[in-house]
């Protein structure tokens, strides 16, 4: 008899939306699976039925490098999220499979204990002190990363496999199959936490190069210039990755290890007070790429010599889907 599978995933950012496009045909081949995604900012839709949606715990993006503290305390929801954990009827399933969400999580904790609840994400990997951390560790981070979305068992997904139950990004088919025609005067934009104004006055001085900035902050698309602005979605960032050379993005993790995997030349530049990203960046400078905290008033020249000498970072990133969906059903055995 086929297991039954809750497929429970954040949706806050489009990190592990992306995932879930991968994750959830394949493990349809060996299990039947309901999604149930919590959060909010996915800008994402996926091309499948979601059974549950919940407003969950998220954050919004501000416009100045940051979250929006303010608009993201508008959008807490404690007693409604309670209600959620409490209301979630688990006993369908036979394993929650988890993407660092947390009403399946805290239901199976609380009043599903008996089940099976595997973390397959990129905050499983924080369990590991072999993983890369800035300087200054962020003990309340770490904390979240430990209990925001608890687990029995945990399969994490990093830049590199820096520990046993630790492996390689999963890249999405649509960007594996991407036919690229890379022009080193083309660059994607990518930096969620700030506004196209912002972007447009310290890329406007860079002349003989095109910029595509894609932007969470704005409803239509326009150009100023040599740089085009562009809505977050699909079809105008897959046109734009299969053309561009060079990326400008934040430290997120799916972003990162997407561009890696196509050999962009990559300059990061870290969300502020956003430990996640830091440690993101902290790994990624170890594997050469030019990563900066901030736009500062020198980011103009900064991205002048980025342009001049960055090269692509060589990686290995291996489709193991199977493997990771096969682990987390407990058909292979590897991870911890």
């Amino acid at each position: 008899m086929r297991k039954k599978i809750l497929y429970a995933v954040q949706a806050t950012g489009n990190g592990h939306l992306s995932r879930c496009m991968e994750f959830y045909p394949t493990m349809q081949r060996y299990a039947d699976v309901d999604i149930l995604l919590s959060g909010i900012q996915g800008d994402l839709e996926l091309p499948f039925e979601v059974k549950y949606r919940f407003h969950g715990m998220g954050f919004i993006f501000g416009t100045k490098g940051g979250i929006d503290y303010w608009k993201t305390s508008g959008t807490l929801r404690p007693v409604r999220m309670l209600l959620d954990i409490m209301s979630l009827d688990l006993s369908p399933y036979d394993l929650i499979i988890n993407d660092f969400e947390p009403i399946s999580a805290y239901a199976r904790k609380w009043r599903y204990s008996g089940k099976e609840c595997v973390a397959l994400s990129h905050q499983a990997s924080f369990f590991s002190q072999k993983i890369p951390r800035p300087k200054r560790k962020g003990y309340l981070a770490e904390f979240i990363f430990r209990n925001f979305a608890p687990s029995s068992r945990r399969i994490g997904i990093h830049f590199q496999a820096y520990d046993t139950h630790i492996y390689t990004p999963v890249i999405r088919r649509e960007i594996r199959n991407l036919s690229l025609q890379y022009d080193d005067l083309q660059t994607i934009v990518y930096l969620p936490s700030y506004s196209e104004s912002v972007l447009i006055e310290k890329l406007s001085p860079i002349l003989g190069h095109t910029f595509h900035i894609f932007s969470k902050h704005t409803k239509k698309k326009f150009r100023q210039g040599h740089i085009h602005v562009y809505p977050v979605g699909e079809k105008d960032w897959k046109r734009c990755l299969a053309m561009t050379s060079n990326a400008i993005i934040g430290a997120g993790f799916q972003g990162a290890s997407e561009m890696l995997f196509l050999h962009k030349r990559i300059l990061a530049i870290t969300m502020l007070a956003q430990y996640e990203q830091e440690c993101n960046a902290k790994a990624l400078d170890e594997m050469g790429v030019r990563v900066i905290t901030s736009i500062g008033d020198d980011f103009t020249e900064v991205v002048r010599e980025w342009l001049l000498y960055a090269r692509p970072i060589e990686v290995n990133f291996p489709d193991h889907t199977d493997l990771l969906v096969r682990l987390a059903l407990g058909m292979e055995t590897k991870d911890s």
